[in-house]
């Protein structure tokens, strides 16, 4: 593949196409004071959540008592949270350290492909984890049969495979581009709607094959979270005494919280060129999305629940 793409010609230049292979970000401030504000901030942002989603993957990996289903799912979002992050912010970092934004067209492909891989994981394992909720509670007679360490397992499998097939399907759509308006991203990262936005012509027919797959890698699950949390709350309002209501809905709070953050952020960035959203309002929402999803998780779900902070002080305890 020629890493060469071209410019769209213009009316002053019919013959004369400018090959181009390489994009430029956009600055998150020019102002020269500002940056190494940034770049700490950033850089710390970066460091809490590693370090709070590698923590959360120690501890249920080491305490007995969160050998379940649910704690096995959510140890996954951490490592996929990490991945997520890590393919964004790094060469942000760099980017505001060196005063240079440029990346090149391979890289940017590169980019997009693991940023839309674990964007799909991520949202595979919340639909998992809402599957698994759903289980636990209108079924939970059965939810140690249902629930099994293999299906456990293929349910993450399946979610790296179809994380996989929906990242090459975009890098299909966007291989098609062969040139582009102007090399300037609105955003600190590369996306399939940022590079879509760039290109010349025919935008139309690809903009529709992307939010079709879209439609099928993201509203399908998200149905499918909607659904659990429609039978879990029927269920839940069956309930008599509202003790059991609030332990019932306190095993969901945590989940429901992430899922809201993350969609509600999420389409914004997806359907951001189609729903015309300023420069800066689209990388608030991406910053929201690429950045704060993946370092909240961690502390919505050790803060509010028990088990996990039980586990915590087991773990400092032997550590002491």
């Amino acid at each position: 593949m020629s890493s060469t793409l071209f410019r769209c010609p213009s009316y002053r230049e019919p013959q004369n196409l400018t090959g181009v292979s390489e994009f430029f970000f956009m600055r998150l401030s020019d102002d020269p004071e500002l940056q190494p504000l940034l770049f700490g901030l950033f850089l710390l942002v970066y460091l809490v959540t590693i370090l709070g989603n590698l923590l959360s993957i120690v501890v249920v990996r080491s305490d007995s008592h969160l050998q379940t289903p649910m704690y096995f799912f959510l140890s996954n979002l951490s490592l996929v949270d990490i991945g997520f992050i890590s393919t964004t912010i790094p060469k942000m970092i760099v980017d505001i350290q060196t005063q240079n934004t440029v990346i090149s067209y391979v890289d940017c492909l590169t980019q997009m492909s693991f940023f839309v891989h674990f964007a799909c994981m991520d949202d595979m394992l919340l639909t998992v984890m809402a599957y698994d909720r759903f289980v636990a509670i209108c079924h939970p007679l059965h939810y140690s049969v249902i629930m099994s360490p293999c299906l456990c397992g293929f349910l993450v499998l399946a979610s790296f495979l179809i994380g996989l097939l929906d990242s090459q399907l975009h890098n299909l759509i966007v291989l098609q581009l062969t040139c582009f308006k102007h090399v300037e991203i609105s955003n600190f990262f590369c996306g399939p709607s940022q590079l879509l936005s760039l290109a010349c012509s025919d935008t139309i027919s690809n903009n529709i094959v992307m939010y079709f797959v879209g439609a099928i890698f993201g509203f399908i699950p998200f149905l499918g979270i909607f659904f659990s949390y429609y039978k879990i709350i029927s269920s839940i309002l069956r309930v008599p005494s509202t003790s059991g209501k609030y332990k019932a809905f306190s095993t969901c709070g945590s989940h429901l919280l992430v899922v809201c953050l993350f969609y509600g952020t999420g389409l914004g960035v997806y359907f951001g060129s189609t729903l015309s959203l300023s420069p800066w309002k689209h990388v608030v929402a991406s910053i929201m999305y690429t950045i704060l999803t993946p370092m909240l998780n961690p502390f919505i779900y050790s803060l509010r629940n028990r088990d996990i902070k039980s586990a915590l002080w087991r773990l400092y305890s032997r550590l002491i």
